[in-house]
């Protein structure tokens, strides 16, 4: 007899949206759907529903609070949300209240959403297995051990480090065989970076890759948040202690009881919220803001710096207790400038991600393209690279996208070819004036020829130059077209 299938409940008070996903999910999943949190809340009692989808904009109660119930009523059900709204905010009070397992952007792709939906399933599946293996293994032998570790390799790797993106010669290899030995060692550990380097996604692996794997991670980003608001979000609040509260509100020290709490921009604390952090990194205890009691928790601290903490001691910015109660140890974690190898896999990842958000297939990067791109300096690192690709896929119109979709700011400021590297080397630096305006003038030529994909004639119109002057110009530099990813029929001059 063929399996059941795994029930999943959609959420959404737009009758085409619930349509619209019931045509994309119905046939790997038994679907129940549901207009308002009333409705879907007498479904979870009559059903045993595995997965929710739930708007987060609804009328009456949102989806931030009723994936807040459903975690409370209904721990075990995996819980999903969708929303247009990307604000980061938002999204870390709906994953760190709701203990929502992935966010869904609207307008999805509808292989995206089945993606999203067996995954999550599937998480359900091995999450119901670890209890009952974890149950067994008060009765049965070492044999059960066995087992529960093989389900705690498959979550390994589905959030550890595999997921970090690197070449075989990337600096990122000993950057990761680093967190892997700190993974195991229950510490306090300070990830230094410039922003968009990718210290999230290493803290993230750490957890899933310790003794504290079978807990939810945690993380929060201190910066630009007012003291009194970052008070209760670190440390909670009771009833009343600030306006509109009219119940308790716990904290992440006291949610990640056991578990992970990575916390970024701490550089930026003040003085009196550095305090605070050092008790409850020293010795574990926190008052919540109005409440009188000292409650504990046993959390393990990752902390994500963008700039060096013991520079920061050094000029009375930091408070040097907090600083050595946190790091016991450190890691550095490289610019994407400093990772040329690793460009090629992270733009194609990050268009291949881009594309199937936006349901636009492309085959890839050219060569080309990715000769450009690997010459910049990226001084927004991944962040940057990502919106780059993004906005490379928008304007492309071939399967393959070639270097004249890079932005122009990325074409003039990436260094020479490998061919006038030496020609480069001599006008840098020291040089007269008319040396520098000719390195000035090469640079824009090159630029301008590429966006305009070698057309000759365009580029001697926008430039002001004739054919002739132009054909002169390419010659006295050295400039050499770059070969076609894909066989095309090259515009006439």
């Amino acid at each position: 007899m063929a399996d059941t299938l795994p029930t999943l409940l959609l959420v959404d008070d737009e009758e085409h949206s619930l349509a619209a996903m019931r045509m994309a999910l119905e046939d790997e999943f038994d679907i129940l759907t549901a207009p308002n949190a009333d409705e879907a809340r007498r479904l979870m009692q009559d059903h045993f529903v595995q997965v929710v989808f739930c708007d987060h904009r609804m009328p009456g109660t949102t989806g931030v609070e009723f994936l807040t119930e459903v975690r409370e009523t209904w721990p075990d059900t995996v819980r999903i949300i969708i929303t247009g709204y990307t604000e980061s905010s938002d999204m870390i009070t709906a994953i760190n209240e709701a203990g929502i397992y992935q966010f869904l952007t609207k307008p999805w792709h509808p292989d995206h959403l089945m993606m999203v939906a067996k995954n999550a399933a599937d998480l359900f599946r091995l999450a119901r297995e670890h209890d009952r293996m974890s149950l067994e293994m008060r009765y049965l032998s070492r044999s059960v051990e066995i087992k529960l570790e093989v389900q705690r390799k498959a979550l390994r790797e589905g959030l550890g480090f595999d997921t970090v993106l690197r070449a075989a010669n990337s600096p990122m290899n000993a950057v990761v065989e680093q967190a892997r030995q700190f993974a195991t060692f229950d510490v306090p550990v300070i990830l230094t970076g410039e922003p968009g380097t990718g210290k999230r996604l290493l803290a993230r692996a750490m957890h899933y890759s310790s003794l504290r794997s079978d807990k939810p991670y945690f993380e929060f980003d201190c910066s630009s948040v007012d003291d009194d608001i970052l008070e209760v979000e670190l440390f909670g609040a009771r009833r009343g202690a600030v306006p509109g509260l009219v119940a308790h509100k716990m904290g992440l020290f006291q949610k990640a009881d056991r578990s992970t709490l990575y916390l970024s921009g701490v550089a930026d604390l003040s003085p009196r919220l550095q305090l605070l952090l050092l008790r409850a990194a020293r010795d574990g205890a926190f008052r919540p803001l109005g409440g009188h009691e000292i409650l504990h928790s046993q959390v393990r601290l990752l902390i994500g710096a963008d700039r060096d903490l013991r520079a920061e001691v050094e000029r009375g910015k930091f408070n040097s207790e907090l600083y050595y109660a946190l790091s016991k140890v450190s890691l550095t974690v490289p610019p994407l400038r400093e990772r040329s190898d690793d460009l090629a896999i992270l733009a194609q990842t990050f268009l291949f991600e881009a594309a199937d958000r936006h349901g636009k297939p492309v085959s890839g990067l050219s060569d080309d393209a990715i000769l450009f791109l690997a010459g910049y300096d990226w001084p927004g690192n991944m962040r940057e690279l990502e919106n780059e690709m993004t906005h490379m896929l928008i304007f492309s119109q071939d399967a393959i996208l070639g270097p004249e979709l890079i932005s122009r700011h990325i074409l003039q400021a990436s260094p020479l070819p490998e061919s006038e590297t030496a020609v480069d080397q001599v006008l840098v630096g020291s040089g007269t004036l008319k040396d520098r305006v000719e390195l000035i003038e090469m640079r824009i030529l090159r630029e301008t020829l590429t966006r305009l994909k070698w057309n000759k004639s365009r580029a001697a119109a926008e430039l002001g130059l004739s054919r002739v002057g132009l054909r002169a110009k390419i010659e006295r530099y050295g400039l050499i077209e770059p070969k076609r990813q894909t066989a095309t029929v090259k515009e006439e001059d």
